[in-house]
């Protein structure tokens, strides 16, 4: 009997299918017509009958209410307007399927999400995880528990892994790219890049030709190189005109070299390991390009002399060094701050590997330092919530007095950098969302603040700091990097105006917290948490 029912349920429902809208219309009428015609019951539920009896009155109740079952049934009583609406959609999705409409958005969304640039150093490939069988509780292996006692509370001093050392042997060491065959030596270009006699291209240009000059620079696919296998925390350009040489350091102490556009390994690249930690600070020797210093958190102070391919050992501490500058102009002496706030003097013609003196400024922190390009006896140094000028002729050992501060931070600061030609201004970044710029035209006992300008500096744990840094070509413009999206770096001038945005929707899809402009060319790099390296140029 159900198979009847149902077989004349489909029956209806193929010739509902094959209907105008005319008889669709009549049929919906006839439908509510017998609807609300109530149904008889022959039998009471108070007198049974056998059951074959009442399967024979079923059928016949089936035949003589058939027309109640074609119309109601099949349909539920659908008014003609929503059986349109139902063969429309019907009739949509066969059309997009036919024409593999979401295979194809798909595909779209693959093709226009941009990958990072897949040139420098390879990717390593991944270790193979070793399979472990499951773990089974002793409940479960009808084991009874076993009862373990703690070991005894270890006495005297920790023992470290010698596995994993530290820190780099004292000493120089071979400058030995780790990148290459074991054996092979340093590119004879590098020695004659390095070497290179640098002219001064001094370029007076007004606010609209710089402004100009920015706007002409271009980012492409071979402007984008991995440099260093971690996030970058410092990075460089080498004076050279003929080529754009740079240098970047990443979290693990490495030390990378990207000329772009050469013919080295891995696409120009060459990776060294002269640290063990993060190389916080670095920068090229303006008396002897051939010189990198490279300072980690670590405790060394390193000099790659590409010249003797080797990494001089200039000054050691067990740990914690944060920044360095030069505090002469032959670049022979050195002012170093560390985590703990001190300072120490490094002369670099004397032997050894130790400091000529150490003062300590603020007990708490101490995150940068800046020695005034003219009057290199003053430097700033970026302390808890305050920017002390300190003469270098008048330090203490403990207590020393500031000849000048800069106030005005609610929160720590990440750095401060004297003006790159006459030094009166200082850039100022803080982590309560400012960028400052201060007037220190005359070191008096507190400089005026000039300009703050807003800027999110909320970069998180896993990206470096951002930190607004000077374009040694002008006095008065600077470069940071930004979170804001699209991704992209932005340049001031010191009133607080927006010069211009480096942007890029294929090239540029990364926060550059590390960012650096060529002293003399018009080049721009900018760092990122994966340790490629990305350039704008003309």
């Amino acid at each position: 009997m159900a198979t009847r029912r149902s077989k004349r349920n489909v029956a209806v429902e193929v010739e509902k299918l094959e209907m105008t809208p005319v008889d669709l219309e009549a049929a919906a009428r006839r439908s509510s017509r017998n609807a609300l015609a109530p149904k008889r019951l022959k039998y009471s539920p108070g007198n049974p009958t056998p059951q074959k009896k009442r399967d024979d009155d079923d059928e016949e109740d089936e035949d003589e209410n058939s027309d109640v079952e074609q119309t109601s049934g099949g349909y539920g009583g659908l008014s003609v307007y929503e059986l349109e609406r139902l063969e429309n959609i019907r009739k949509n999705q066969e059309f997009l399927s036919s024409i593999n409409l979401l295979q194809a958005t798909e595909e779209l969304k693959q093709l226009t999400r941009p990958k990072p640039s897949q040139r420098g150093l390879m990717r390593s490939q991944a270790a193979v995880k070793e399979v472990l069988p499951a773990r089974k509780s002793l409940r479960l292996q009808n084991k009874e528990a076993v009862v373990l006692t703690l070991p005894p509370e270890p006495r005297g001093n920790l023992i470290y892994d010698q596995s994993t050392p530290l820190k780099k042997p004292a000493g120089p060491l071979p400058m030995d790219p780790i990148n290459t065959e074991e054996g092979s030596k340093l590119p004879s270009q590098l020695l004659e890049l390095c070497s290179e006699d640098l002219k001064e291209e001094k370029k007076d240009l007004s606010l609209k030709g710089y402004q100009s000059a920015l706007r002409n620079m271009r980012i492409t696919e071979d402007r984008v190189a991995k440099v260093v296998k971690d996030r970058i925390f410092s990075a460089a350009f080498h004076p050279c005109t003929s080529s754009l040489l740079m240098a970047a350091g990443d979290k693990w102490g490495k030390v990378g070299l990207w000329k772009m556009g050469g013919d080295w390994d891995d696409d120009g690249v060459l990776l060294f390991e002269p640290h063990t930690r993060p190389v916080g600070c670095m920068a090229f020797s303006k008396a002897n390009p051939t010189h990198l210093l490279s300072l980690s958190y670590d405790g060394s102070l390193r000099c790659m002399d590409v010249e003797k391919a080797v990494f001089d050992d200039v000054y050691d501490i067990d740990d914690g060094l944060k920044t360095f500058d030069f505090l002469s102009h032959d670049c022979s002496t050195l002012v170093v701050g560390n985590w703990y706030g001190e300072v120490s003097i490094v002369d670099r013609r004397t032997r050894g590997n130790s400091h000529q003196s150490l003062h300590l400024l603020d007990s708490k922190t101490l995150r940068c330092v800046s020695v005034h390009p003219l009057q290199t006896q003053y430097f700033a140094v970026a302390e808890s919530l305050v920017v002390s000028i300190y003469d270098s002729r008048c330090l203490k050992k403990t207590k020393s007095q500031a000849v000048s501060q800069l106030h005005g931070h609610s929160k720590s600061i990440s750095s401060a950098y004297f003006s790159p030609h006459t030094g009166n201004r200082v850039l100022t970044t803080c982590m309560d969302d400012h960028i400052r710029i201060y007037d220190t035209s005359a070191v008096t006992s507190e400089c005026p603040l000039m300009k703050s300008i807003r800027h999110d500096m909320h970069t998180g744990r896993w990206l470096s700091k951002l930190s607004a840094v000077w374009d040694p070509k002008r006095e008065d413009c600077f470069v940071v990097g930004s979170m804001a999206r699209p991704r992209r770096m932005q340049v001031f001038n010191e009133n607080g105006q927006p010069q211009h945005s480096f942007m890029d929707a294929e090239n540029l899809n990364t926060v550059l917290s590390v960012t650096a402009f060529h002293p003399t060319r018009n080049a721009l790099l900018g760092g990122n948490s994966s340790g490629r390296l990305h350039v704008f140029s003309d």
